[in-house]
């Protein structure tokens, strides 16, 4: 699992390639703009929010009713502004979801059920087990996370932008008084606030790296308990006339401690980043003042700069704290984008499935009769022949194949039919226009679950 999670940049290249080719490319580089847009104006309205601080509080410091009524009316329109791009927002958000879902999810059918690969993923890797729990529920919770991600990445890197050059600006009335000395450190508000943050970010992820195996563990264990409940449930008539009842709820249960026991895990590794993202937030509260005190208490700023600076530095700080806020969703982000990526990659690695093996030679045969002649199939367990180096099989003639448990039947047969084309041999069957021909003559592959 540490060397899929640490491929971070070629499972988002490979992402991104999809994406580019995608139909929903273009309408989700729209909704992409739009959303920049409207959070570039919600960062210079906060800024004029923040600007507001000092007159607003100076006019209560000076007890100026008529300053403060006026401030009072400002303060309605920059709040009735930042109010309609806050809905603006969340509906570009909730429409970016949609098409996000809608291009990953019909990119991943369209590369599962192509020529084959979706049988031949099944059989030859891990990745192919429950493929309908990653297109369905891993497309849907990636869409929703990288949107969020990356919506509150964007929105973050614009705040701290923007506030920062004012928090400079602003530190330049904070003097500290260190043994009699006057002490004055350009930017020293900017300074203070990237360390706090920066110190919270590395425990933050340092607590919180764990999550990244631990949510991909836990869907796997979720798609196989799905699976199963559905299984049961379409087998429930067979069950119920074999008194399998007891034996399928002791693989349930078996199945369901297997994700209460992984859920628990994430309870723990949750709980310990709680200690510290809870913290960073609580403590927040006070520390911008402590920051800018020695500048109020011993410098030139007035009660409404003060305000003015603590606004700003909660501002960078919210900025900042992005990542420490986000640990959690970004450690589920990685584990959905391994899932949904791997998935992607193994159904395009299938066509190159079995390069450099012989394959088996496919003709169409005479006289309507079907011939294995030379036929050896290679499989995982070894290579499959039958005991007659060749077979004719006539029309009408019926023949039975037999062989232990284990010996590759099931193979063998799917070799017939087309679906595993790795050996040596020849099969010859009637050809198509033969087929067409005479109703009710040629050759019919019956799968085990049959499908109309």
């Amino acid at each position: 699992m540490k060397a899929d999670t640490d491929a971070l940049w070629p499972q988002v290249r490979s992402m991104a390639r999809a994406f580019w080719k995608s139909p929903a490319r273009n309408r989700l580089i729209f909704l992409g703009g739009g959303l920049a847009t409207v959070i570039a104006l919600t960062a210079f309205g906060q800024m004029w929010l923040n600007a507001w601080n000092q007159p607003f509080y100076d006019s209560l410091a000076r007890k100026d009713m008529d300053g403060f009524i006026h401030q009072l009316w400002v303060f309605a329109g920059i709040a009735f502004l930042l109010l309609t791009l806050n809905v603006s927002q969340t509906w570009l958000n909730q429409s970016t979801k949609v098409k996000l879902r809608e291009g990953l999810v019909r990119d991943l059918l369209d590369d599962w059920l192509q020529g084959r690969r979706a049988f031949r993923l099944a059989f030859n890797s891990e990745i192919g087990v429950n493929p309908d729990q990653r297109i369905h529920e891993d497309a849907r919770h990636l869409s929703e996370l990288t949107t969020d991600l990356g919506i509150g990445l964007l929105q973050a890197s614009l705040l701290l932008a923007t506030f920062i050059g004012v928090l400079w600006g602003l530190s330049r009335g904070i003097v500290l008084h260190i043994d009699g000395q006057v002490l004055a450190i350009p930017g020293y508000m900017v300074w203070c606030a990237l360390l706090y943050a920066g110190i919270a970010s590395l425990l933050s992820w340092k607590v919180g790296s764990p999550l990244v195996r631990l949510n991909a563990l836990r869907y796997a264990r979720e798609a196989d308990l799905r699976f199963n409940l559905v299984r049961v449930s379409e087998h429930m008539e067979g069950i119920a006339l074999h008194g399998g009842e007891a034996d399928e709820r002791d693989r349930l249960s078996s199945d369901l401690d297997r994700v209460l026991g992984i859920m628990r895990r994430i309870v723990g590794a949750v709980t310990g980043l709680t200690w510290i993202t809870a913290g960073y937030g609580w403590f927040t509260l006070v520390a911008p003042i402590l920051v800018a005190a020695p500048g109020y208490f011993h410098g030139n700023l007035s009660f409404g700069e003060l305000m003015m600076a603590v606004g700003a530095f909660i501002q960078v700080q919210q900025a900042l704290r992005w990542f420490i806020d986000n640990v959690s969703a970004i450690a589920d982000w990685r584990a959905t984008l391994l899932r949904v990526s791997s998935f992607r990659e193994g159904l395009q690695a299938m066509d190159r499935l079995g390069e450099g093996r012989g394959r088996i030679d496919f003709a169409p045969s005479t006289d309507r009769q079907v011939i294995l002649s030379g036929l050896e199939v290679a499989s995982p367990a070894g290579a499959i022949s039958l005991s007659q180096p060749e077979v004719v099989i006539e029309p009408g003639q019926h023949l039975l194949i037999i062989g232990d448990s284990g010996t590759g039947k099931t193979v063998f047969f799917r070799a017939i039919a087309g679906l595993w084309p790795w050996g040596k041999g020849r099969i010859g069957l009637p050809p198509d226009d033969d087929l067409q021909d005479r109703e009710g003559d040629g050759v019919m592959f019956l799968p085990r679950h049959p499908y109309i």
